[in-house]
């Protein structure tokens, strides 16, 4: 069994600053590109950032760039998200994503996590 556990969710001021965490745990041989999602409330779920394998590549939605940063530590099978100058546009639940492999020579699949809920609220 393999799971995501998302960490550091929150009620934050606009301005503020947030660390998202998401480990991996279980059955894990290798762990590709890891991300961020989120999904507020009316809209559908939109992509944050995403990093590769050994976190060389990155990609960021528009709407955070320069404020967002992804990061990760493959040996600790974790994904970071920092996020600096909070908007109130950036509430909704955050959700990561992982694209990993269980065994040696199996397919690769795609999971997710249950999600942290981020409030930028004054």
């Amino acid at each position: 069994q393999v799971q995501l556990v998302e960490s550091g969710g929150g009620l934050v001021q606009p301005g503020g600053s947030l660390r998202l965490a998401c480990a991996a745990s279980g059955s894990i041989f290798s762990i590709n590109a890891m991300g961020w999602y989120r999904q507020a409330p009316g809209k559908q779920r939109e992509l944050v950032a995403v990093t590769s394998r050994r976190g060389a590549s990155t990609n960021y939605a528009d709407s955070v760039k320069g404020r967002f940063t992804i990061s990760r530590n493959n040996a600790k099978n974790t994904v970071y998200l920092q996020m600096n100058s909070l908007k109130p546009e950036d509430t909704a639940v955050y959700y990561c994503n992982a694209d990993l492999v269980r065994d040696r020579g199996s397919n690769q699949l795609n999971y997710w996590g249950q999600g942290t809920q981020v409030t930028v609220s004054s």
